[in-house]
């Protein structure tokens, strides 16, 4: 690395936005109600506070105490990072504490400082910093940083995360220091002054400990250090004498500072390893090996010591350490380190050790348990424990000797050890040394000094140093760092030293400010000193804070006149560069200068001096100055332009480092010299500074001597005065190429310009002015061959090529280029390379001036490094892509790496897309593009062969694919197509549309939005956001409707989205029905007639009989409630969840009088309402979504005060289950609940509890759920009461949790439970059958659809057990625990050893069928067939027979039919024929049968078609229906014999079957049917029935039509749970199925609503959709249209959903790939993202698609254009910039009427835009049409849009070429793009014909004068392709016809069309070919 290159007194920068710095937090405190503040008001009162003596006091006191805090106040500085996207603005943020204060406050330059957030904290703060800590992701590998700030105060740490967490973790010993790591905080211990001579080196606790997250434990960090010491052993940090000076995240680095030998190490801070974790856990050999007494003691009592040594933050006693018996007693300490609270995790590997045995010790135990003094009054035991812990771990790592303090000839332990065995702590975090000082013996005195200061910078060449300020040397050590190939580690290089009083570094200029002792600030960049900063305001004594403008201004203006700060700028490029060529009168006259400069500059002594730096942000620092007030400055940027900043990027890649270093603060100094040129003279400065470098006199170069840059005003008068008028030209650069170009004729005048440059060119020296009197021309100018970049020139001017072809390549960079472009082509012309300024000369034909020359000698030219690498022919990327459009093969294109990004872009989408190379981005990259890297010799290409091989042609969609997904993965926005030319972007935009039209569902959201599709991106991102609380989806508000108060607190059915359900049942208001239908919270109407001979006492009694039988139809409402309702609610986390009464009276019409239940007048059964209030909590908890945010908080908030109200919660608690939320419930309510022995709670909450843990096999519910079943507990367990139904629960939820597990001991015990005989004595007497049923289903759901696969059951013979019970026999004898429970026998039933079938039989018939469900396992089937002979009918219950078929039918799953003869099939023959009468046959037993038979059937049906709104099934179980209803409405004698009773229940199984097949799709005959049984109120119609009829109702509007049921096992399972055929027969009545098991039926739920939602105006739509099933074995793969919102089949059914246009974009989901994607947006309310295309308008306000924009272009085909009205648009597209287009260009104005033509054809365009579907291509359009009129009227000033045309119409060719019978499939399909080209052709060919003895002679290389060099032929050689010509004659030699001409073609490089109209011209004959064809 150079040296410090250039002296002291050569260079001087001005430091900029001088202002003075306060820190914004000391200005919040003097505000802040600080804890002085409050203390002084609890004194005083109130009255007398503000009293005006009082309040002078507190005034007084005030100011004190700023000036106390003042002196303990420090503050950080860093670049403001929280959530701030790239294009935010810059800000600082502050963190500031001062007493117990700590102020994050947040400013920029732009913006006034604000308080972000403020703490106050109960003790002085230590020490605050800002730090982050990762929190590992749940899902994803990756962590999440959360950002915090830390607060240490002596006994705890306070941390408070960005995100609103607050946390305080205690601190077990004194922390001393701090420190933000990568992994966490750092923390050192503070260490008192004794410890050291005290304790033995190998027995000191660590000294460092890590904290990953403030709930993880405090861990010690271990370290392994390299080099001679310590054998590389790995061990504690415990060394007192190691100080940490620094840390770093990134790279993640650790530098310490040992005060012994006085040397700081670098560590590398890491993970432990497991090696290195176990062997600082193992304990050392020997000690292991001695006894436990002789080793312990040594020990312990240095830990006890040190322990008690250490500084408690309740401030301890006084502590004394008596000798005496060998052992330590320790006397009244309080040491933190007793009480560290801290919890390890669980995932901590813990490593036993046999070490750990030796345990701390005590006589005095009691002492020390009193010592723990933890904040909470419960930590007493953890912390003593704790405190041993960090003794029995930290002893463990020292291998050294162990020597005992106090001498004692007993130092033995025997009776004394009390504690118990420590699990060690295991260590996060090590140290591993990468680097420490070296010293000599000599310098060891010397350097023995501390760092007060340790940062990282770089210089401008990217090398990296750490550096270490030496305050006490005033030195500063910059050490040299690389980080190895693979960045896993850092290597240190070489040391250097600064003399240095401070430093700071300003890390986005690569620099650093340093102060040296005079008191001088300066600018270094690495070790390179690169100039003085210039502070204006230290100047001038009268300086000060409040007012220094004005001085500053004066301060500035005596400095220096213009002319002398420009001759030292120019000086500063002369001396060091090269020797002056001028005589030494010019550098004594230069210096002259320079010393008047300097002396302007004097410090004056009474000025204030800098004292220190301090907080650097970005580029700005804060100076502390010897007055005690602070500045803050900022040193200028290394440019401002982003032109020079690419070209300094572009030489610092390409110079070897040395050179690039001098060229860069060389730079660095001219550009920022005090009161130096402003940004817009930038470019001109550079070009001179960089030429002058390369060895030019650019005094006599006539272009850089008329470069215009400013004199070097300062900055403060710039601004103030308006800039002299020099007599030159007042234009800018920039704006001087953008005028009319006169530059070209002035240089054509010998004296004009050289006059002018005495006043307008400040770099012009008064000696030389001599020189340059004669004409350039004169004599020839050489180039200076020694100067620094001379030997460089040619690779600069390559990389500054190929710079330039990049800026061709953005639209906003290309103003750019055109000031590029005039220093390359000097530097092309120098180095004699004639093709490279043509291809300049093609491009700005105005702008090259081709006459003036430099001279370079050719030998020294070839010369030069790098020239190997220039190419012959000049790279020109738009000749690269158009040979690409036109399939030539073309050389790899160069590029520079990070410089020329878009380049490579392009190049790899080009030869992507257009050569369908798939390979192009991937493994070929190599055959497109060559990269340059730095010093590069020689570029090899490969040979031709080689590269045309592997190229992989593929279809142009899957190319388009490919393309857009790799352009989105490399950072490619639509903003940056924007800005691509219209020629290049065309095929990428081309692949954008492809995409468009076929997108597919897994890409990602860039990818989405680069094409275009918000609605894709809306689904994407939906992923990452939680659901708002009131919306179907983010961003998305579906309120449900509004309505009035008094309906919002009744029914509790106000949640269902009406814009929803208004869309699928849009033509009538059965929501509104079923809302009424099922609300239970309003009073009923009674109406009774009273008929003359009623008294009205029994009047009265008829209307509450009446109102009862109407209250059991209330009472069974809220079941069905709960289905419809189901998941429509979020609620809202600080108010209880409504639930609606249950409103149990009536109003007697006509009088609308009140009607009770409790007026005494009618018996009413005791505890009525009891389940209904259950079931009503169960309705209003199911609303409850699944996605809502509860919490354990929040259910416990939701328990009612009111005792009459604990049936409803216990409901809610169930609820809370089956939506999944009560696995939030934290256990200790759990067991709060379950110990109120609340029957229903524990139903609730056993029932709730097992669902959300359903298949989980979780242990701690498990243990739950056995301590309620006898069965499972040990038979010699204390008899617990549980109650029978509690007992049901439990045994359901053993089924649940277990459900598919087929666990083996659960299976047996529930077996045995299905026939439990009654007994013991009075025990399990009633409702047996509950019981045995919910044993079955138990069963059945532990080996749900196992089969005979039953794992390790075959010893219990299930099938055959299950056959016992259910056909009856002798009953086998108990085993094992049983046998000694049942001894004793029941004293109320008597059953003998058969078997009671009719308790067993349904459960074990319901077991058997799940056990085998969908097996088809006939064998088994073939058991549960009906009887077929009368005598064995007459044996079995008809109910029974509903089961069995029922049973039979989902084992046979899929011999299921839809259709009557299956169901009739069922049926057995004896009942089908005719009858014998003969025969004794009862016609009851039959029709009972039938009926039952037929239900079972028909249930089957339902439950094999759940959810799936199959036609066949509905209308075969219509018919039934019809059949039962007809039945009963009109009694006949068959109806009789039959029983109302059993035909009921039929009639409501296969009306529960109807609703299962058509579940959530609210289909009205069902829908009718149910209205018609609510009506049914009197006679036999009981709770049961309405129970059912209601559920069926529910059921049919699942979720309010959003939810559908599944056909999964579990669901089955869940199903024949809650649908049980028998229902109760009043709302008590358990005895056959527990009633809370209805609501198991939403276990079968799943959301299958697919809700389109356009996504502009975010609202619910209509869409088609395309919906396509696999092929099953019953039909064929099928596609059905479907009209969403609409209800999808099982997906896995289904092979991909699409939405179909016209109207939308398409859109389609392949569930071949994958089902999670369309499982994630249902799951998420169904809310499908839809776009409208243009033009096109929604179904619901066009719904036959006649109002369409392309309606009207039917029957007009070319019509359409004018039948298009520009004002129509807004009806069309929603684009807010087409519908301003069509507004400004497309109306008729005034403006506008001269310009009828434009205006058509911008219609025209808008025209084909929005009916193309590509409004983007707009802009393409009025591109082309204005190239083209500019080309027409001879306005071009530049060639750039003949290129783009040239590239447009070479795309149209190629797809024509591919496909010329079809329409070719490019954007540009309109008749639009020929006209233009026809344009073009003509234009061009007009001038051909006048000029082509010009052309001709161009082509021969004949020189062409001035006039003849004209844009128009620069156009023509673009447009036609025609190369740089210089060996034409010697191809044409010999060619006489147009044929020879033509094969020669390829040669030429000239295409085959373009070749035929330059015939002519090359014949030199006439407008006509020789062989007399026309021009084409």
């Amino acid at each position: 690395m150079s040296e410090v290159v250039y002296e002291e007194t050569a260079t001087m920068i001005a430091a900029g936005e001088l202002q003075s710095f306060v820190p914004f937090g000391r200005e919040h405190c003097r505000n802040h109600p600080n804890a002085f503040n409050l203390q002084l008001r609890e004194l005083q009162p109130a009255s007398e506070l503000w009293a005006s003596d009082a309040a002078a006091g507190l005034v007084g006191s005030l100011q004190e105490v700023s000036l106390q805090e003042r002196e303990r106040e420090c503050w950080q500085l860093r670049k403001g990072c929280m959530g701030v996207k790239e294009e935010c603005v810059e800000f600082e943020e502050e963190l500031y504490v001062a007493g117990n204060v700590v102020v994050w406050s947040q400013g920029s330059r732009t913006q006034a400082s604000s308080v972000y957030k403020a703490f106050t904290v109960d003790s002085p703060v230590q020490q605050a910093l800002w730090c982050n800590f990762n929190v590992p992701h749940s899902k994803k590998k990756e962590e999440d940083v959360e950002q915090s700030v830390c607060i240490v105060q002596s006994s705890c740490v306070n941390v408070h995360s960005v995100t609103g967490k607050d946390f305080i973790s205690p601190l077990p010993f004194q922390v001393s220091k701090a420190w933000a790591t990568k992994f966490g905080l750092l923390l050192e211990r503070k260490n008192e002054g004794n410890d050291a001579h005290l304790v033995s080196p190998g027995e000191l606790l660590p000294t460092v400990f890590s904290m990953l997250h403030p709930l993880d434990e405090i861990a010690p960090v271990v370290c392994k250090p390299t080099g001679m010491f310590e054998g590389s052993s790995v061990q504690y940090v415990c060394d007192t004498s190691m100080k940490i000076v620094f840390t770093c995240c990134k790279p993640s680095i650790v530098v310490s500072y040992d005060t012994v030998q006085g040397i700081h190490s670098v560590w590398t801070l890491r993970n432990v390893t497991n090696d290195e974790r176990s062997a600082v856990l193992r304990f050392p050999a020997e000690a292991a090996g001695t006894p436990l007494g002789g080793m312990a003691s040594g020990f312990l009592t240095s830990h006890l010591r040190n322990i008690s040594r250490l500084d408690s933050p309740a401030g301890s006693g006084p502590t004394g350490i008596y000798p005496g018996m060998g052992t330590s007693y320790i006397v009244g300490s309080a040491s933190p380190l007793h009480y560290s609270a801290l919890h390890s995790h669980h995932n901590r590997i813990m490593t036993s050790s046999p070490g750990s045995l030796s345990k701390t010790h005590s006589q005095n135990i009691s002492n020390m348990a009193a010592l723990s003094r933890a904040h909470s009054p419960g930590l007493a035991a953890p912390s003593y424990s704790s405190a041993a812990r960090f003794n029995a771990s930290f002893h463990s790592s020292s291998s050294r000797g162990h020597h005992d303090v106090i001498p004692s000839p007993n130092n033995t332990v025997t009776d004394s050890i009390l504690v118990p065995e420590m699990e060690p702590i295991i260590p996060d975090l090590c140290m591993e040394q990468l680097w420490s000082e070296t010293l000599t013996a000599g310098s060891r005195r010397e350097m023995s000094s501390q760092a007060s200061k340790v940062f990282l910078t770089s210089d401008v060449c990217e090398n990296r140093y750490l550096c270490f300020l030496v305050e006490s040397h005033q030195q500063l050590r910059l050490l040299k760092f690389v980080e190895s190939n693979d960045t896993s580690q850092l290597i240190f290089t070489s040391v250097k030293t600064i003399a240095a009083k401070d430093a700071e570094p300003l890390p986005t200029i690569d620099a650093m400010l340093v102060l040296e002792a005079c008191g001088n600030l300066v600018l270094y960049t690495g070790v390179t000193r690169v100039s003085k900063v210039f502070v204006p305001g230290l100047l001038s004594p009268p300086f000060g804070l409040t007012n220094h403008l004005p001085h500053l201004s004066l301060a500035v203006e005596n400095v220096s006149t213009p002319t002398k700060a420009g001759s030292i700028l120019l000086h500063r490029l002369d001396e060091d560069v090269m020797p002056s060529p001028v005589t030494g009168v010019k550098g004594h006259h230069i210096k002259h200068n320079e010393s008047t400069f300097l002396e302007d500059y004097a410090f004056q002594p009474a000025a204030p001096s800098i004292q220190s730096i301090r907080d650097p942000v970005s580029n700005r620092v804060t100076l502390e100055l010897s007055s005690g007030t602070m500045l803050r400055i900022s040193v200028p940027e290394i440019a401002t332009s982003e032109l020079v900043r690419k070209c300094l990027q572009a030489i610092r890649f390409i110079l070897p480092k040395d050179a690039a270093m001098k060229v860069l603060v060389k730079w660095y100094n001219i550009y920022n010299a005090p009161g130096g040129p402003s940004a817009h003279a930038e470019w001109n400065l550079f070009v001179t500074c960089l030429m002058t470098l390369m060895g030019y006199n650019t005094e006599r170069l006539t272009w850089t001597r008329n470069l215009h840059f400013e004199g070097p005003l300062s900055p403060v008068i710039a601004a103030k005065k308006a800039r002299p008028s020099d007599g030159g030209s007042d234009e800018d650069w920039e704006s001087l190429l953008g005028s009319h170009y006169h530059r070209h004729i002035n240089s054509q005048s010998t004296c004009g310009p050289v006059n002018n440059s005495k006043t307008c060119n400040p770099l012009i020296n008064e000696p030389q002015d001599t020189t340059s009197d004669s004409s350039p021309s004169s004599s020839p100018l050489l180039v200076d061959s020694s100067a620094l970049l001379f030997p460089h020139i040619a690779a600069l001017f390559y990389v500054l090529h190929l710079l330039y072809q990049e800026l061709q390549l953005d639209e906003l960079q290309r103003a750019k280029a055109s000031s590029l472009v005039c220093l390359l082509q000097q530097l092309a012309r120098d180095l004699h390379l004639e093709k490279y300024v043509d291809l300049y000369w093609r491009d700005y034909p105005l702008l090259i001036d081709v006459t003036e020359n430099c001279f370079i000698e050719q030998a020294l030219i070839d010369q030069m490094p790098c020239l190997s690498i220039l190419r012959a022919e000049p790279p020109c990327v738009f000749s690269w892509l158009s040979g690409c459009l036109r399939s030539e093969e073309n050389l790899p294109f160069p590029y520079l790496p990070g410089i020329c990004q878009r380049t490579r872009l392009l190049v790899l989408s080009y030869a992507l897309y257009i050569l369908g190379d798939e390979n192009a981005t991937t493994v070929n990259a190599t055959k497109y593009l060559v990269k340059l890297s730095a010093g590069q010799k020689s570029c090899a290409i490969e040979p031709q062969s080689r590269r045309q091989s592997s190229v992989v042609k593929s279809s142009t969609e899957g190319l388009a694919e490919q393309l857009v997904v790799w352009l989105a993965s490399q950072g490619f926005t639509l903003k940056d197509l924007e800005s691509v030319p219209f020629g290049v972007a065309l095929p990428i935009r081309e692949a954008v549309y492809r995409c468009r039209e076929q997108p597919s569902a897994d890409w990602s959201e860039e990818v989405c939005v680069l094409i275009g599709r918000q609605d894709l991106t809306k689904q994407a991102h939906k992923m990452t956001l939680a659901k708002s609380k009131t919306s179907v989806g983010s961003g998305l508000s579906l309120e449900p409707p509004v309505t009035t108060e008094a309906d919002e607190e009744e029914d509790g059915m106000s949640d269902i989205i009406q814009e929803v359900t208004g869309l699928i049942w849009s033509q009538d208001l059965r929501v509104e029905e079923v809302r009424r239908l099922l609300q239970s919270s309003r009073h009923v109407r009674v109406n009774v007639a009273q008929l003359p001979e009623v008294s009205d006492h029994e009047y009265i009694e008829v209307k509450e009989n009446k109102l009862l039988q109407l209250c059991q139809r209330t009472m069974a409402l809220p079941v069905g409630r709960g289905f419809f309702t189901l998941f429509s609610y979020h609620p809202v986390p600080t108010e209880p969840l409504p639930v609606p009464k249950l409103n149990l009276t009536g109003r007697a019409l006509p009088k609308n009088t009140m009607l009770d239940l409790n007026s005494g007048n009618i018996d009413v059964p005791p505890n009525m309402t009891s389940w209904p209030s259950f079931h009503n909590g169960v309705a209003a908890g199911l609303k409850i979504a699944p996605a809502s945010q509860v919490d354990s908080a929040w259910i416990a908030y939701n328990k009612p005060k009111s005792p009459e109200l604990a049936n409803e919660y216990a409901g809610f608690l169930m609820a809370l289950g089956l939506n999944g939320h009560l696995t939030k419930l934290a256990t200790l309510n759990i067991h709060d609940y379950l110990t109120k022995g609340h029957e229903m709670t524990s139903i609730g909450l056993l029932l709730g509890v097992s669902s959300a843990k359903l298949g989980t096999m979780d242990m701690s519910i498990t243990r739950l759920l056995s301590i309620h079943i006898p069965a499972l507990l040990p038979p010699t367990s204390t008899e617990l009461d549980v109650p029978h139904n509690v007992q049901v629960a439990a045994v359901i939820g053993i089924g649940l949790v277990y459900q598919g597990t087929g666990h083996r001991h659960n299976a047996e015990v529930l077996l045995s439970e299905i026939g439990r005989p009654p007994g013991p004595e009075m025990e399990y007497c009633t409702d047996r059958e509950s019981y045995s049923l919910a044993a079955g289903l138990a069963l059945g759901m532990v080996c749900l659809g196992h089969g005979s696969n039953l794992i390790g059951m075959t010893d219990l013979n299930v099938p055959e057990q299950l056959y016992q019970y259910m056909v009856g026999g002798h009953r086998r004898a108990q085993t094992g625990a049983n046998r000694e429970r049942h001894k004793s026998p029941s004293y109320q039933i008597k059953e003998g050893d058969t078997i009671n079938v009719d308790v067993t039989c349904p459960g074990a018939t319901l077991a058997l069928a799940m056990i085998y469900l969908k097996t088809n396992n006939r064998s088994i089937a073939d058991w549960l067939k009906p009887p077929d002979t009368w005598f064995l009918l007459d044996f079995i219950k008809p109910e029974f027979l509903l089961l069995r078929t029922l049973a039979r039918c989902i084992i046979m799953w899929d011999d299921i039919l839809p259709n009557t003869e299956w169901v009739d099939s069922n049926i057995p023959q004896i009942m089908r024929g005719n009858f014998d009468p003969s025969q004794d046959i009862n016609e009851d037993t039959m029709m009972q049968a039938q009926v039952y038979i037929a239900a079972g059937a028909c249930m089957a049906l339902g439950l094999r078609f759940a959810g799936s709104a199959n036609s066949d099934a509905f209308e075969c179980l219509y018919v039934f229906a019809r059949n039962f209803e007809k039945t009963m409405s009109f009694p006949n004698a068959n109806a009789v014999q039959t029983g109302f009773y059993n035909l009921q229940t039929g009639l409501s199984m296969i009306l529960l079957a109807m609703s299962m097949v058509m579940a959530g799709t609210g289909n009205l005959k069902v829908l009718q049917l149910c209205r018609f049984f609510h009506k049914q109120t009197g006679g036999d119609m009981n709770y049961g029935f309405h129970m059912a009829h209601h559920m069926a109702l529910g059921l049919l509007f699942l979720g309010g039509g959003r939810y559908t049921l599944s056909t999964s096992n579990s669901a089955i399972a869940a199903l024949l749970c809650a649908l049980y055929p028998h229902f109760p027969a009043h709302s008590t009545d358990n005895r056959y199925h527990l009633q809370a098991l209805r609501h198991l039926a939403v276990l079968a739920a799943e959301p299958r609503l697919l809700v389109p939602v356009d996504v502009d105006s975010l609202k619910p739509c209509y869409a088609l959709l395309e919906i396509t099933y696999k092929a099953t074995k019953w039909y064929d793969e099928t596609t059905v249209d479907l009209m969403a919102p609409a209800m999808l089949p099982e997906l896995h059914l289904l092979k991909k959903v699409k939405v179909k246009g016209p109207r939308y974009w398409e859109l389609t989901v392949d569930l071949s790939k994958e089902t999670q994607h369309l499982t994630d947006i249902l799951s998420r309310d169904g809310v499908l993202y839809v776009k409208l295309r243009a033009g096109q308008l929604p179904y619901k306000e066009d719904p036959q698609g006649w109002k369409s924009l392309l309606a009207t272009t039917v029957n007009h085909r070319h019509s359409g254009v004018k039948a298009f009205k520009p004002e129509a648009i807004s009806t069309f597209t929603s684009e807010p910039t087409l519908i301003s287009f069509a507004e400004l260009f497309c109306k008729k104005t005034e403006g506008m009427k001269h310009r009828e033509d434009i205006q058509v054809l911008f219609s025209a365009m808008l025209y084909e835009c929005v009916t193309q579907e590509c409004p983007e291509m707009l802009p393409t359009y009025i591109a082309i049409e204005q190239a083209v009129r500019a080309l027409r009227q001879g306005d071009l000033v530049q060639t750039f849009s003949l290129w783009q045309l040239r590239l447009v119409v070479e795309l149209w060719d190629s797809r024509m070429q591919r496909a010329p019978s079809d329409r070719p499939d490019t954007l540009l399909t309109s008749e639009f793009l020929p006209v233009m080209k026809n344009a073009v052709d003509v234009t061009l060919d007009s001038w051909l014909r006048d000029n082509s003895s010009v052309l001709r002679s161009y082509m021969k290389n004949e020189g062409l004068s001035r006039e003849a060099r004209s844009v128009m032929l620069a156009c023509f050689l673009v447009y036609r392709s025609i190369p740089s010509l210089k060996n034409t004659d010697a191809l044409l030699q010999g060619c006489s016809s147009l044929g020879d001409l033509l094969s020669r073609s390829g040669q030429l490089g000239i295409p085959f069309r373009d070749l035929l109209r330059l015939a002519p011209v090359l014949f030199g004959s006439g407008t006509q070919t020789p062989l007399g064809f026309p021009l084409l």
